[in-house]
Formats: structure tokens, C-alpha cells, sequence
């Protein structure tokens, strides 16, 4: 906890903690992660992307890894949990092995992965999909608000945009991978329970919507004669949501961004463009969802005689997570005296790219009210008590299990 309160004190601003990929206080951040890591008995890197990573090292010839991980950028006006926590927690549990000082059947890597969140230059995973292999070079070109691409961004941290690939992790070395995160929902919360099992990441579709009317003078045209689109904007976020009540069980449904372009209030908006932000644990429903709310908006765009665009600017499929690991990780919970809560993840994490290489488990921690991405996310000490508990056992379990042994 000291240690989380620690990084925390680093921000780009003083209210809340902001600490974006490739900023100076990221730099910060990432120098002192490193620094613990050393000092508690890793061989330790910074990868090209700005990844902090340390090794526990198995003597035995051939020995695959497995990857304990979560991510320390943040995003804007944050929170101190919310990634750090994975990372920190991780960092006690390879402490006390390496204390320890025994052989292990197979290597042991923590990451600190340096962009997950995306803030800076609106793409998610970085860090993750560098290690496993999946980034793609045609990012390299994206701006930030300032202009700076993400390579000059790579190169200012000293990395070599042009070897990333080599920071990958071959498919064919990878044990699996355990991430511990805060639960980001009140579940855990309104029911008095310190951890959950996750069983799936809910997949995601991002849609930028654009509407176009005509823009015209407030006093002067009639009221039936308007072709409004921030009120055709209006109903349209009004229907997201009531489609997401509706189909309240099986998937969530959010407008989060609205941009009236050239707004003043003497004038009939004639350009808006907004967001929608679907997401589900089932890909079929996903898809279904997707169509359903497109056709919405065409026959509100149709209705007010306006002209919609829509583009789909990220889509992330639905994940499970893996079954063997996770009955690990189940009985770790239920020996340290907590009842097994499985939970699906509505919000993404770096087990999604991981998971197409690897197995992949994660362990949700309580946070106060489910608050997170705001100053106010706070996980208490008997909790992370908890959290740490489990987390020793199910590395044990897997230190002994067939798994390890690709069963």
C-alpha cells in the first residue's frame, strides 16, 4: 500500500493522478517500478515501448513463462488503483519467491505495461500487444494533441520504434498469465466480498456517429422547417439507453462524447457528432446489437431529414478466460475462506491481447462503491490483505500443478 501511494504522488497534475504513456511523470513512474524491482531481487529491462519488466529465472533447459502483469498509465484526473495494484501486488508476490531463494519449474515475468488505457494517442494494449507480438506498425504514425507521433514519442523514452517485435514473447514460450485488478463495478462492493473470479471480458464496439442538418438562425426558421441534428443527437442517445435497459442483462450501451460543431446559442446546430460505446460478454449479441442500434439512427437521421455517417472505430471481441487456470484460482479463493463470486468484466484489460497467446486468469479486488478512473477509487487494507492471500496461493497451486506441464 505504501508503494501504491508512492507512484500515486507522481502525476502530471496535482488533483487526482494523471500519468498518460511517454509524459514525464510516466518516465518518473516507470524509473521507480524498476527501482523496486531490482531491489527486490529481479533481473530487470525496459522494453521498447516502455514496458517495465523483471524476471525470476527457472534453471530448468526449455522452461516456458509465465507473466504476472497490469499496466501504470492512467487516465486523466485518476485514481491509484486502478493498474498499479496488479503490478505492486506482483511485485510482493516475486519478492518473497526470490527471498525464498528455490528453483522454479518455469520463469516468472512481471510487467509493468506502459499503455493500456490509451489517453495519448487514442489506441489501446500498447504495451501488451508489443509483448505478445500483436502491435501494429502502422501506429507508429499516430499524433497526439501536440502532433508528436507515437514513434517520436517511443524514440524520447529511448526505445527503437523500429524493434518492437523483438520485445515479443514467442507464442510458443508462454505458460500463462495472471492479472489482479480492482473490480471497476460495485458487485463486490454492495455484497461485503473482497475478491471475484473473472470469467470473461466483455467485448467492445466504438462508433463515431457524425450528423449533419442544416445550420441556420435561431429566431428566424420556423420550427417544423429545422433539420436540428443536436436533437436528432437527443433521441438518439435517449434510445441507447433504453435499448441498454431493455437488454440490461446481456449487454451495456453508452454515449459518452458529443461534439456540437461551430456551437453558439443563436444558432440551430448543423453538424454534431457523438460517440457509442457497445459492449458484451457474448460475441453473437455484440453483433446483433450493433445492427440493431445502426438501423436506430438511420431511421431517426431518415425521420429528421438529417445525414448520418457512422464509423466503427474499435472493435475488441469477447474473451474467456481459461478454464484450468481458473479452477486454480478458484480453489485459492476458497482455501484462504471467500466464497467464489464469478464475474464478467465489462471494462477491457491487457488479459484481452494476451489471451490470444496465451492462457489467461485474472482475480477482481474490491473497490470503494466500484468507483474508478476518479480520485475517489480506493481499495482498503483488509481487502488488498485479502487480494495478496489469494494471490500467494493460486502461485503456489500453479507451482505444483500440471498446468505448468501445458496439461
Amino acid at each position: 500500500m505504501q508503494r501504491i501511494q508512492q507512484l500515486a504522488a507522481i502525476s502530471e497534475d496535482t488533483d487526482g493522478v494523471t500519468r498518460r504513456f511517454g509524459t514525464p511523470a510516466f518516465v518518473r513512474g516507470q524509473h521507480l517500478v524498476r527501482t523496486w524491482m531490482g531491489a527486490s531481487g529481479l533481473h530487470t529491462r525496459l522494453d521498447g515501448i516502455g514496458n517495465v519488466r523483471g524476471r525470476l529465472e527457472s534453471p530448468v533447459s526449455g522452461a516456458k513463462t509465465f507473466v504476472l502483469a497490469s499496466h501504470i498509465d492512467t487516465v486523466v484526473n485518476a485514481g491509484k488503483f486502478d493498474g498499479p495494484l496488479g503490478v505492486l501486488l506482483g511485485l510482493d508476490l516475486l519478492e518473497n519467491l526470490a527471498a525464498q531463494g528455490e528453483s522454479l519449474p518455469f520463469h516468472l515475468e512481471l510487467i509493468a505495461f506502459s499503455d493500456e488505457e490509451g489517453v495519448r494517442f487514442h489506441t489501446t494494449y500498447l504495451g501488451s500487444k508489443v509483448v505478445t507480438g500483436a502491435f501494429e506498425e502502422s501506429l507508429l504514425i499516430r499524433t497526439d494533441a501536440e502532433g508528436i507521433t507515437l514513434a517520436q514519442a517511443i524514440a524520447d523514452m529511448g526505445g527503437d520504434p523500429a524493434a518492437l517485435a523483438q520485445d515479443a514473447i514467442p507464442t510458443t514460450d508462454w505458460l500463462g498469465y495472471f492479472e489482479v485488478h480492482i473490480e471497476q463495478g460495485p458487485v463486490l462492493w454492495e455484497r461485503n466480498i473482497p475478491v471475484a473470479l473473472v470469467t470473461a471480458i466483455a467485448g467492445q464496439q466504438r462508433v463515431e456517429l457524425t450528423w449533419r442538418g442544416m445550420a441556420g438562425h435561431a429566431g428566424t426558421v420556423p420550427m417544423h422547417m429545422r433539420q436540428d441534428a443536436l436533437a436528432g443527437v437527443a433521441e438518439f442517445v435517449l434510445a441507447a439507453e433504453q435499448f441498454g435497459l431493455t437488454h440490461a442483462h446481456e449487454l451495456v450501451a453508452t454515449v459518452g462524447k458529443l461534439d456540437v460543431r461551430h456551437a453558439a446559442s443563436n444558432v440551430i446546430p448543423g453538424e454534431v457528432v457523438c460517440s457509442l460505446d457497445l459492449r458484451s460478454a457474448e460475441a453473437a449479441r455484440l453483433s446483433s446489437a450493433y445492427a440493431e442500434l445502426q438501423a436506430l439512427a438511420e431511421t431517426i437521421a431518415t425521420r429528421r431529414h438529417l445525414h448520418l455517417t457512422w464509423n466503427m472505430v474499435q472493435y475488441t471481441a469477447p474473451v474467456s478466460c481459461h478454464a484450468g487456470l481458473n479452477e486454480l484460482l478458484a480453489q485459492a479463493i476458497t482455501e484462504a475462506g471467500h466464497p467464489v463470486v464469478p464475474l464478467v468484466s465489462g471494462a477491457g484489460h491487457d488479459a484481452v491481447p494476451v489471451s490470444e497467446v496465451a492462457p489467461a486468469t485474472m482475480l477482481f479486488v474490491r473497490c470503494f462503491k466500484g468507483i474508478s478512473h476518479n480520485p475517489l477509487e480506493n481499495v482498503e487494507l483488509p481487502d488488498l490483505a485479502a487480494a495478496v492471500e489469494v494471490s500467494e496461493r493460486f502461485l503456489s497451486l500453479l507451482l505444483t500443478s500440471e498446468i505448468r506441464n501445458g496439461s
